[in-house]
């Protein structure tokens, strides 16, 4: 089979524009990895605060620490996009939200949930 129209070739990822669904989608899968990780540090913190009165006492004074809010705050972010996000594939697997325009108007809608939820988050958190 000859191909009459060469096809063109770009390399360079920076100048390809995704469209908002793909980069929702991308940013889903990176969320899950994040959430993987984050899930051990909070393991690791349960432990010590389980292990003993000082263990626990630890495991508070390192929540009263700024660094740590900042990073639980983005933890629980991570996580509620991760949801959201997952909730929208769920919807997609169901056949809803697959056309190019409800797909994108689903990643904003995913995108300004989560950032609600953020929001909500980080006033619970501080």
């Amino acid at each position: 089979m000859k191909v009459t129209k060469p096809r063109p070739i770009n390399l360079n990822l920076r100048t390809i524009r995704f469209p908002i669904a793909a980069i929702a989608s991308i940013m889903h899968r990176i969320s899950g990895v994040i959430t993987l990780i984050s899930v051990a540090i909070l393991l690791w913190l349960l432990s010590i605060s389980l292990a003993s009165p000082s263990g626990f006492e630890f495991a508070a004074y390192i929540i009263d620490c700024l660094f740590a809010k900042f990073l639980l705050w983005g933890i629980l972010t991570i996580l509620a996009y991760h949801i959201i996000g997952g909730l929208r594939h769920l919807l997609m697997d169901l056949k809803y939200f697959e056309e190019l325009e409800s797909g994108a108007v689903s990643a904003k809608v995913t995108f300004w949930i989560t950032i609600v939820v953020s929001v909500l988050a980080g006033i619970l958190v501080w």
